[in-house]
């Protein structure tokens, strides 16, 4: 990550504070926090603390003085700096005074030491980087507001600074999210309640305010999906079908383990891919590929169906196939899109079935690689599969226009004249995905 001139020298700061400090603060910094961010960002944080004092509230500070104070370049300050807000010690504002940046630096209290313990994601990280002896050893020993305006808030979250494992694939979606970056709910808890209830699984003893907190925080940590998640809990459940929280974290471990063949949990600095000059999609392909990279099947289904909701027997079925075979969201999307036009409309659960089962043996991970994928194999679904639909004559010839060939083929599907008119292909179906088809391309 280059940080060079992101802060510089002469631009000034502020040090606030929102509420005072616990009494042991400083146990948690010392033997809670430092494992994890480290000495630099743990001096950072003391030295602003301490500044407060001696600060002039006319004339902002340099970072320069800073630099001094600790002894530091101010790359290495910068870092520092993101670490502490990544942990939730930090929140920064930034503003222009007469021409110069002004930063606000508010220090946020730390958790007591017994608070920490009770922060699921904060207690697991610490385990792995003290290991179970020193781990229980602290945790027997310490287990016992109007903010400042004064700018934007340009505070970085968690997920921007941190990574608790080398990812398998940095380049996935690198371009599209240095554009973008789009604020996604990491869960869909409607998607869980329904789930549950058609085990005739009481929701509402399961989805509480504390398990749903729980459930983020370990989606967040172990970097798994919806199904793994929903998987991991089925596993967790007691006799009274109450969420067992240390079987639900051993749950999500185990399956971190067997997704990425590791057992490392630590907390680095974020991964970044090497920024490249990237242009804004000019195909409709293009679009319609990262509409179908960041949405979730359920989405797309109701975009499928003008906006109405997803049926529950359609919404069974893409989790049965999620969750048996392994699939990626982007990657089920475009399977999805590929069976209803392959299908007129009709979501097939054997012929979904059929395709998933090799996809997932081919180890797709994105829409692009499912799309090329799809384009590839077409012939040969075709030759040996009978899909649910008696219009079976499609356009030999592949097309490097702005559309994928799966998506042409459907409106080049000939239909006899003596074809049940329920099984030919409308106009309003066509107007339909043509619509659908603009909408991503406009979004």
């Amino acid at each position: 990550m280059n940080v060079i001139g992101k802060v510089l020298p002469v631009d000034g700061y502020y040090v606030s504070q929102k509420k005072s400090l616990p009494v042991d603060y400083e146990k948690s910094m010392t033997h809670l926090y430092q494992p994890l961010i480290g000495t630099e960002s743990i001096s950072l944080f003391m030295t602003l603390l301490h500044e407060m004092d001696v600060q002039n509230s006319e004339e902002p500070q340099t970072h320069h003085t800073l630099m001094n104070y600790l002894n530091m370049p101010l790359d290495e300050i910068y870092r520092a700096r993101l670490k502490l807000e990544g942990i939730g010690l930090m929140k920064t504002y930034e503003r222009l005074v007469s021409e110069r940046t002004v930063y606000t630096y508010e220090l946020q209290a730390p958790f007591s030491p017994s608070e920490f313990f009770r922060d699921e994601m904060l207690a697991q990280l610490l385990y792995y980087h003290l290991g179970e002896e020193k781990f229980d050893h602290l945790k027997q020993r310490y287990d016992r507001k109007q903010p400042l305006q004064p700018g934007k808030n340009i505070t970085v979250e968690f997920n921007d600074v941190f990574q608790t494992f080398q990812p398998y694939n940095t380049t996935m979606n690198t371009a599209y999210n240095q554009q973008n970056e789009p604020a996604i709910n990491p869960i869909d808890f409607s998607w869980i309640k329904r789930m549950l209830e058609q085990r005739m699984i009481p929701a509402k003893n399961i989805l509480t305010v504390s398990n749903k907190q729980l459930i983020m925080q370990m989606m967040k940590l172990y970097e798994l999906d919806s199904h793994e998640i929903e998987k991991s809990m089925l596993w967790a459940l007691s006799d009274e079908n109450m969420l067992h929280t240390e079987e639900f974290k051993n749950a999500c471990h185990d399956i971190f383990k067997s997704k990425y063949n590791t057992t490392t949990i630590k907390l680095t600095d974020k991964v970044r891919p090497k920024e490249v000059p990237t242009s804004a999609p000019q195909t409709q392909e293009e679009q319609l590929v990262q509409h179908l990279e960041v949405i979730s099947p359920k989405q797309l289904l109701e975009d499928l169906s003008s906006g109405n909701h997803a049926s529950e027997q359609d919404m069974r079925v893409i989790r049965g196939v999620m969750t048996t075979q392994g699939l990626p969201s982007p990657v089920m999307n475009v399977l999805i899109h590929f069976v209803l036009l392959q299908s007129n409309m009709k979501l097939s659960k054997a012929y979904l079935e059929k395709i998933a089962s090799h996809w997932s043996r081919a180890n797709l991970k994105t829409a692009k690689e499912a799309m090329v994928f799809a384009k590839k194999e077409k012939n040969r679904y075709q030759k040996s599969t009978t899909p649910p639909s008696p219009r079976q004559s499609y356009s030999k010839n592949y097309s490097n226009e702005v559309v994928p060939d799966w998506f042409k083929d459907r409106n080049k599907k000939k239909v006899k004249d003596t074809a049940n008119k329920n099984d030919g292909e409308t106009a309003e179906d066509k107007e339909r995905m043509e619509a659908i088809l603009k909408k991503y391309s406009t979004e």
